[in-house]
């Protein structure tokens, strides 16, 4: 088990990846995808969690998700997996608390599973204006039609704030814009909206282009043409990454990927 540097982030230096645990939100209903379990839909060849996963695993020093259902197929996964504690699917901030009640480190980000394409410097550039604005999180927003759009799971906030969320929930309020601007807030804005697109339905998870290039995230000795720096063709990283998985993973993670 990795040693916990959990501690106040009282200093401002600049905010390495070893000291954020990043958290893939997978524990919603689906509803609008017909009640499925959205994280672990097929996408070029990968479920949606694991897409989101391999995205940010580069950008933080720890991993976990938070899922409701299907729980061996997340854990097949390699990470830890945690429900949530309050009951009916009552939205992301629940998943933002069973994050921050086993977070071990000053910081948590949070990412939801429907989004395979957000930033690669997504983390880097929350953790930057936290810092320059002395605030206690940071969330990334986008400009579409001249508005600015705000995107408040994806979040990046000091682990320090678990006492002042379970106090909002116990007293019934689950909306994330009420918490956080309850709360020191750093906005960073995307120029790429693109990027934020997500599938809430089972038709936009089918329009979902991939983004696998050569500087996307991937593991590590996996989508190389071999004797080669070169990455592999997208097709060829896929097979490669989903034969890895179905090799390392249960039965049932197995599964679910040929669903």
């Amino acid at each position: 088990m990795a040693e916990s540097i959990r501690s106040d982030p009282v200093d401002r230096d600049p905010i390495r990846p070893e000291h954020i645990t990043g958290l893939i939100l997978a524990g919603g209903r689906g509803s609008r995808m017909g009640g499925v379990d959205k994280g672990l839909q097929n996408h070029q060849g990968l479920p949606l969690a694991l897409h989101a996963m391999l995205r940010l695993q580069p950008q933080v020093g720890h991993l976990m998700i938070n899922a409701n259902r299907n729980l061996g197929a997340y854990d097949s996964m390699g990470v830890p997996v945690w429900p949530d504690a309050l009951l009916d699917y009552p939205g992301p901030l629940a998943g933002f608390l069973a994050g921050l009640e086993h977070c071990e480190t000053p910081y948590l980000v949070t990412v939801p599973c429907d989004t395979p394409n957000f930033p690669l410097d997504l983390v880097d550039r929350l953790a930057a204006a936290l810092v320059a604005e002395n605030a206690e999180m940071a969330i990334a927003a986008t400009v579409e039609d001249g508005q600015l759009q705000v995107q408040p799971v994806f979040c990046l906030m000091a682990s320090t704030l678990m006492e002042s969320l379970v106090a909002f929930t116990q007293a019934g309020q689950r909306k994330i814009d009420r918490w956080t601007g309850g709360h020191r807030c750093a906005t960073v804005v995307f120029d790429d909206a693109a990027a934020f697109a997500n599938a809430n339905t089972l038709d936009e998870l089918q329009r979902l282009q991939p983004r696998w290039t050569a500087d996307a995230a991937r593991p590590a000795g996996l989508g190389a043409v071999p004797g080669s720096a070169r990455p592999a063709p997208l097709l060829a990283q896929h097979e490669q990454v989903q034969a890895f998985h179905l090799l390392a993973c249960p039965r049932r993670l197995a599964q679910e990927l040929q669903a």
